[in-house]
């Protein structure tokens, strides 16, 4: 990932322009809109608070004196003023990005969504009245939905060629876009979790579809629709190793959804050719490929050629190995470390994490399943059933695989990470010693543990980096050499009639990934460490006075 820096422009410093163009002139309207907002923030706010409020409930006695002063469901006068501050802000900031947000485009784009949102609001209220769970729904769509209007609003902002950059609202976005992402992740129970990223990602397919061309959208609904199946079984088929709670599952899986979001948004970053204006200076991402020939040729003597020609892609694919492997642990971490149990329960929540992935994956590129859908089913006259089950089996077998085994992997050893302390002790009554840690905590005279933990974390990351990378490099290998041999017979010059003429290159990455990544991850699961039940890891503030804790140090 190369960046290029470049000073600004007096006229790019000196730009007034608003962070989104209003959808609609007419003063009528907005106020309309503000005042429908306002009051739909003022209801949803008490149930906001009172959803914080409820989640003591269940870990304090109804007879504390404290939790009754708080009074569930009914927050104080200034944590009501707060929060309608903050709602009504965020919804002000989202108000001019409603017009550019399909459905709600159009000249009456506010109206549709005022009247959208007010009955929704309506609905929700009477849902309350008469189902005291609805609340936390009710909590979850908000959030969500506020989340999807600001970073939908910040990519309308970047990608829309009418809309001039300025560096002042490129910077207040992109700190929107921060805390809106941070928002679908919060410390949440697994079941708001989840609806909040299910609010999200509803709303995102919805303007998708409605900014689909209408020849297409039947495509990119059969397209989703296909794809779905093979994620629902490989789910089944990694959950029958170890029961966990629905909710839970739903929430990896739409987690895996969106941890495509970084690659997904860098790489329209590339192919739309903008540029991240700040205030001293710009930020010019560039292609992987690109900027990998750049470093090889620049930077390695001596490599030139066809070898400079695979080095730079081994590197490129490697560093797309990086950032999803790496969004992938952030989106595994962010949801489900307050529920990890054992091992086990990283390993399979981590392989659904990675289901999920691939499913987003199958379904955004245009390349995959939507592809196959146009290339062999809408475009022929008679539709070609045997070629296109072939290339949907080939990317859901192989490609799912590539995905479920690199990140699986990773999710062992951060299951290892995560619980350091118990493994060491058991290990350490067997006699196991690690050379390493146990160095380090000799010389440094930190906890054995904490450089465990590390060397576990980055065995993890990395191995899942290569695999992934080297996956990647394998297939696409017979492109890059001279000749584009598909079999063993045309890489080495065999005879016509020489067995090894029948061999595909692509069958050796896909028996390993495919037959060595069920063998490896089914030794992951029936190891008996990894079932064991270890329970929750809760991390406490404890003050410990000075005294005690050197005199345990010194121990």
């Amino acid at each position: 990932m190369t960046y290029t820096i470049q000073t600004l422009t007096a006229s790019a410093l000196n730009s007034n322009t608003a962070l989104f163009a209003p959808a609609d002139t007419g003063t009528g309207n907005a106020v309309m809109v503000f005042v429908t907002f306002l009051i739909i923030s003022l209801v949803l706010t008490r149930i906001w608070m009172g959803i914080l409020n409820h989640a003591s409930v269940h870990h304090e006695p109804l007879s504390d004196t404290e939790l009754r002063k708080r009074k569930p469901y009914l927050p104080s006068l200034h944590t009501i003023v707060a929060t309608v501050v903050c709602t009504v802000g965020l919804l002000m900031l989202s108000l001019n990005t409603v017009g550019g947000i399909a459905p709600f485009t159009g000249p009456n784009g506010t109206t549709t969504a005022a009247t959208f949102f007010a009955i929704v609001g309506v609905l929700s209220i009477a849902a309350q009245l008469l189902w005291a769970k609805s609340r936390q729904y009710v909590f979850a769509f908000t959030i969500g939905t506020i989340a999807t209007f600001v970073l939908l609003g910040f990519h309308a902002m970047l990608f829309d060629p009418a809309t001039p950059q300025d560096p002042f609202f490129m910077a207040l976005g992109i700190v929107c876009t921060v805390v809106a992402w941070r928002f679908l992740f919060g410390h949440w129970s697994p079941t708001i979790k989840a609806s909040v990223l299910g609010t999200f990602i509803f709303w995102l397919g919805v303007h998708m579809f409605f900014t689909e061309p209408p020849s297409e959208r039947g495509a990119r609904v059969l397209a989703t629709v296909i794809a779905l199946i093979p994620a629902v079984i490989w789910c089944l088929m990694f959950l029958k190793e170890h029961k966990q709670r629905l909710s839970l599952v739903i929430l990896m899986f739409f987690s895996g959804m969106l941890s495509t979001a970084p690659i997904l948004f860098y790489d329209a970053l590339v192919r739309h050719q903008v540029e991240l204006q700040f205030f001293l200076f710009r930020i010019v991402p560039e292609n992987f490929t690109r900027s990998s020939n750049a470093f090889v040729t620049g930077n390695l003597v001596g490599v030139t050629g066809m070898r400079s020609t695979l080095l730079a892609t081994l590197i490129s694919f490697l560093l797309v190995g990086l950032i999803e492997e790496l969004s992938k642990f952030w989106v595994l971490k962010k949801s489900g470390q307050r529920f990890f149990s054992s091992i086990d329960d990283v390993l399979q929540l981590g392989i659904i994490v990675a289901i999920g992935f691939a499913f987003a994956e199958n379904v955004m590129n245009p390349s995959y399943f939507l592809a196959f859908v146009r290339q062999y089913l809408l475009t022929p006259e008679v539709p070609e059933w045997g070629a296109f089950m072939g290339n949907v089996l080939g990317r859901a077998i192989l490609t799912n695989m590539v995905h479920i085994l690199s990140t699986g992997v990773l999710a062992y050893f951060y299951g290892m990470a995560i619980f350091a302390g118990p493994i060491l002790s058991d290990q350490h009554k067997e006699g196991k010693i690690h050379p390493i840690p146990l160095l380090l905590h000799r010389l440094l005279r930190q906890p054995e543990q904490t450089f465990f933990r590390h060397q576990k974390m980055m065995t993890g990351i990395l191995t899942a980096i290569v695999l992934h990378g080297m996956f990647n490099f394998l297939v696409t290998l017979p492109d890059l050499l001279p000749g584009h041999p598909r079999t063993l017979g045309d890489l080495f010059g065999s005879a016509a009639g020489s067995p090894l003429n029948y061999v595909a290159l692509l069958i050796i990455p896909s028996l390993f990934y495919v037959v060595g990544g069920f063998w490896i991850l089914s030794i992951l699961f029936y190891k008996k460490e990894n079932m064991k039940e270890r329970g929750v890891l809760v991390e406490t503030n404890t003050y410990v006075p000075e005294d005690r804790f050197f005199a345990a140090y010194a121990q």
